[in-house]
């Protein structure tokens, strides 16, 4: 406090820029003269060290920079704002600089959509020119019509509502046919009146078509909705996927039943005012005239009827278990992702190298666009790999212009024999950008199987993963099978003797402090502005890239002499682990396999099987399987119980509707001979 006030007394000492560094002194020698870090040290502006780097093409390395998206938020409209930033920033650019997207989640989307709409629009058409044709009314047939677009307008506006967007998923399962069932039910029957009773007031006429039909059309479209209640009950990845399907198929199907009871009545008092011609139409005549003999020959047959409609039940049960089973249909995203996986001993600049070769060859096919390789660690945390990993995304051209082969599956064949023969010695796991990322979030690998063997040896746990790779190897339809990579990584051991530190008056952190600075440690920080910047130490290349120059390394003692690291420690390079993985408290080792040519639940049931019998667990040790099969089994196993639960509420509503056991069986006994189909 002075002269009645107070003020706050601050010293500022921060080192402000590399100079400042150079300034230090680190001790006085004789005569006071000091000893600077600029002495004995390069104070030098340098990037962290490189945990990865990016090429394409084969024209070198790259910088690549990668949109995440927030949850929630739209793919279509974040992608074009990005662009728009692109464009932005362009002229701000050094001369030569440019940035060039070379993946774009967002036109695989437009695509998609498009394929929905043609889809959709298509499946319109066909429904009204079938429509026109049977019911052999254009005036009908256009009603019934107009409970196509009407009943997507009002499920659109609940999918909006619901936050669910328009996809493949929730789009794709959409049947025009189930939409209009309950109107051509409801107008087929007021034409039939009509006919019948052309003099009669068309509101009448209108009125008891209604009433007659309006309770099976309510029970019928009700039944129809309860059978997509199983899908809401799937959860996780699964759930995730297919709620919006069933969602917008109940949300189409309710606002049509709506339609049918309140909107179809009116506009048939309008549209059927005219006189309607009575009789079937050309197409239901000529039907009739062939149905109507079979079905008196069937009834006066009614034991062999009944014999062969079983017999074709149990041939459909027969063939129905050798069906196949997927957790989800492979789309196809007009991209390749491969991981490639290299010695664990290698070092960036090989890595860079065997990427450049790999890329080099890639694009020798005239299916390839562009090839971006990602080798080591972004700065995406939830990305890690080591520099012996790359992901390298593949852009395919138009599949019209496809030479080498006319479908994926035979491309990567092809890919892989050039590959092996001009990169020999490495592991590639072939997928998709999208599907890639999805098998990750599924059990943490990226292809489509993943057998996990839990155990406590490192060694045993190897030769076990060895013996699985062989065993799976042998099963048809099995590809990219590998093992995790858990050995094989060079060491450079600097094993403390504690009684020689002790008889030079140091201890082990001394000691440790210097073997640190081989890698590099921080001892302070620069600040700049809001910008903070690690200062690190950190030995010179050539002393720290040589095991004979690190047994060399002096560290001072207590008394200042100089003294090698190799009177300290034993300093010697052996194998290592590569990575240890654990989860659910025990190590674990995981065992890789794409499937192509065949169905995932197919695949699995027959390497389990060749697996359990060549590969003995010793005791303490597990297997246990996952990836897209895990889910297809928790889907499949939440289904068991919900389906059945769903036929009895369906038949419950069968019962409420008739009141007979005997006819609502009747009628549910469709249910296993539609299976014949």
């Amino acid at each position: 406090e002075h002269n009645g006030e107070q003020a706050v007394i601050r010293g500022e000492g921060l080192i402000a820029n590399p100079e400042d560094i150079g300034r230090v002194v680190l001790r006085t020698g004789e005569g006071g003269v000091p000893l600077y870090v600029r002495d004995i040290a390069q104070v030098v502006e340098a990037s962290r060290p490189r945990l990865g780097a990016v090429t394409r093409d084969g024209r070198g390395e790259a910088v690549v920079g990668v949109a995440l998206m927030l949850l929630g938020e739209n793919t279509r409209e974040v992608g074009q704002r990005v662009k728009t930033a692109i464009e932005a920033i362009g002229p701000s650019l050094p001369p030569g600089v440019e940035i060039v997207p070379y993946y774009d989640r967002a036109d695989l989307i437009a695509r998609t959509i498009q394929t929905v709409a043609t889809n959709l629009i298509e499946g319109a058409v066909l429904v009204v020119v079938v429509l026109l044709v049977l019911l052999g009314n254009i005036r009908a047939g256009l009603v019934v019509a107009l409970a196509i677009p009407l009943s997507m307008l009002a499920a659109a506006t609940a999918m909006y509502h619901a936050g669910i967007s328009g996809n493949l998923m929730s789009l794709g399962a959409i049947d025009f046919g189930l939409i209009v069932d309950g109107a051509v039910v409801m107008i087929e029957n007021v034409v039939r009146r009509r006919a019948v009773a052309p003099k009669r007031p068309i509101e009448q006429v209108v009125r008891e078509a209604a009433h007659e039909v309006g309770r099976p059309v309510l029970f019928a479209v009700t039944i129809i909705t309860v059978v997509y209640v199983p899908i809401l009950s799937l959860q996780g990845v699964e759930g995730k996927m297919f709620h919006p399907m069933a969602l917008t198929v109940i949300f189409a199907l309710l606002a049509s039943l709506v339609l049918t009871l309140v909107l179809m009545p009116v506009l048939a008092t309008f549209a059927l005012r005219r006189p309607v011609a009575e009789g079937d139409s050309r197409v239901i005549a000529w039907v009739r005239r062939y149905y109507a003999p079979l079905l008196a020959r069937t009834e006066r047959h009614p034991v062999p009827t009944i014999g062969l409609a079983l017999a074709l039940l149990v041939a459909s049960g027969v063939i129905g278990t050798r069906l196949g089973a997927e957790f989800i249909p492979r789309l196809d995203e007009g991209a390749l992702a491969v991981t490639i996986t290299k010695l664990p001993s290698m070092g960036l600049s090989t890595a860079i190298e065997t990427t450049t070769l790999i890329e080099k060859t890639l694009r020798r096919f005239p299916e390839v666009e562009t090839v971006v390789s990602l080798s080591g660690t972004s700065e995406i945390a939830t990305d890690p790999m080591g520099v012996e990993q790359s992901d390298s995304f593949i852009i395919l051209k138009p599949r019209t212009e496809w030479v080498t082969a006319q479908d994926r599956e035979g491309l990567i064949e092809a890919f892989v024999a050039a590959l092996d023969r001009e990169v020999p010695g490495l592991q590639f796991t072939w997928s998709q950008p999208i599907e890639m990322r999805m098998q990750d979030m599924l059990q943490g690998v990226r292809s489509d199987v993943a057998v996990v063997i839990y155990g406590d040896d490192p060694a045993a746990l190897r030769t076990l993963a060895e013996a699985t790779v062989q065993a799976l190897s042998q099963v048809p339809g099995a590809a990219d099978v590998k093992a995790e990579q858990t050995a094989g990584q060079p060491y450079l051991r600097v094993i403390i003797d504690r009684e020689a530190v002790a008889r030079y008056g140091l201890n082990v952190s001394q000691v440790l402090d210097v073997v640190e600075a081989l890698g590099g440690r921080t001892v302070g920080t620069l600040v700049e502005g809001n910008a903070r910047y690690d200062i690190r130490v950190r030995l010179r290349p050539e002393d720290r890239n040589d095991p004979d120059r690190i047994r060399q390394l002096r560290i001072a003692d207590a008394t200042g002499r100089a003294v090698p690291l190799t009177q300290l420690a034993q300093v010697r390079v052996e194998d290592g682990p590569a990575q240890i993985s654990r989860e659910k408290g025990r190590r674990r080792i995981t065992v890789e396999a794409n499937v192509r040519g065949r169905d995932i639940a197919s695949f699995v049931a027959e390497a389990q099987g060749v697996v359990g019998r060549q590969v003995n667990l010793p005791p303490g040790y597990s297997m246990e399987w996952g990836g897209q099969f895990q889910n297809l089994q928790e889907a499949t196993a939440r289904l068991t119980i919900v389906v059945p639960a769903a036929l009895a509420l369906i038949f419950a509503l069968l019962f409420i509707m008739f009141g007979s056991l005997r006819l609502s069986a009747l009628i549910f006994v469709n249910v296993p001979f539609a299976a014949t189909g």
